[in-house]
């Protein structure tokens, strides 16, 4: 069996198509399409009626590419930036009409509960109870488990993208540090009841997903990605803390010859970098493993292991004005 997954995110459409045999999704292609949605929508605003026609033709091309390669219509789904839109339903509806593709948000935590089952896959049983970060361009994933889903969940709105909107966007480039002050103060107050659940917790293994943790650690002497996922990656707090002085010294134009930092993300990198560190400070993290599974893989597993009635019925929740969570009722969340 042959399936794929597209993710509308806040700087790209990635589209996964992969093998289903073995009940593994073994990625057979992958491609991805820049849109930088979170550089043109900020916070609260509805999204522009070019930028929906971009991201109209990115699912459309993803959807064909899918097809070339002999998998069904893909499992589609949008995170932050389209889930927070006022426009959201309008967007969807565009991208169905346009494409015939079923794009639907996802609650965060629900994408919190789909990125830890990816991890979960990723590091194994031996990883014993496991906590979760995630920060994405719109919000921050948080999530702790010991079996297969997460017991706690969480989504809070510190994504590197809303936070550059809010603390740097206006102001001298690097920005100061009373600004960076004043977003580790912002991190700080959000994550403090989150993280002192993580603490309570004590998980044995503390893993990290996302392309901004893939990048700062590579900022802070991980292996890069030619070197296949396989290859161990380390992330720790002390570096990330030095990792932070690089970058609020740099404007965002010079981060990007960094190591690690790419052109597209190099604005929302401080920020990242900020949360990154304030979060593991917060849990008692000293380490975390970056974790190349997230919620793609998540999604993918999902499907495999529960059948496509479970992805229809995210697809008809998310239909409704405001979609209700889709975690199981064992799960507690927090949300902000």
């Amino acid at each position: 069996m042959r399936i794929s997954v597209v993710d509308v995110g806040s700087n790209t459409v990635r589209l996964v198509v992969a093998d289903a045999e073995g009940g593994v999704p073994l990625p057979v292609h992958t491609a991805k399409w820049r849109l930088r949605l979170s550089e043109q929508v900020r916070p609260g605003e509805p999204i522009p009626g070019d930028a929906v026609e971009r991201l109209v033709d990115a699912v459309a091309e993803a959807s064909r590419t899918a097809t070339r390669w002999g998998a069904a219509a893909p499992l589609a789904f949008a995170t932050a930036v389209v889930r927070n839109a006022p426009n959201r339903q309008e967007v969807l509806r565009a991208v169905r009409t346009g494409t015939g593709a079923a794009l639907c948000t996802l609650p965060g935590e629900v994408e919190a509960e789909l990125t830890f089952l990816g991890a979960r896959r990723w590091m194994g049983w031996r990883s014993g109870p496991l906590a979760l970060l995630d920060i994405g361009g719109g919000s921050l994933e948080v999530a702790f488990g010991r079996g297969r889903l997460p017991d706690f969940v969480a989504s809070l709105p510190l994504g590197a993208g809303r936070l550059t909107h809010e603390f740097f966007a206006d102001c001298q480039d690097p920005p100061g540090p009373e600004r960076v002050h004043a977003l580790r103060r912002r991190v700080r107050h959000q994550l403090r009841d989150v993280a002192a659940r993580i603490r309570w917790e004590g998980p044995r293994t503390a893993v990290a997903t996302s392309r901004t943790f893939q990048q700062l650690g590579r900022l802070c002497g991980s292996a890069p990605g030619r070197n296949g996922p396989f290859v161990e990656r380390q992330l720790y707090r002390s570096d990330l803390r030095a990792a932070i002085g690089r970058l609020a010294a740099l404007p965002a134009a010079e981060r990007a010859r960094l190591p690690g930092i790419s052109a597209p993300r190099a604005a929302q990198s401080l920020a990242g970098a900020v949360v990154g560190h304030t979060a593991m400070k917060l849990t008692g993290l000293t380490a975390v493993t970056v974790c190349p599974w997230a919620i793609r893989e998540g999604v993918l597993l999902r499907h495999i292991e529960d059948g496509p009635s479970w992805w229809a019925e995210v697809t008809r929740r998310s239909e409704v004005a405001d979609p209700p969570d889709l975690v199981p009722l064992r799960v507690a969340t927090v949300s902000s």
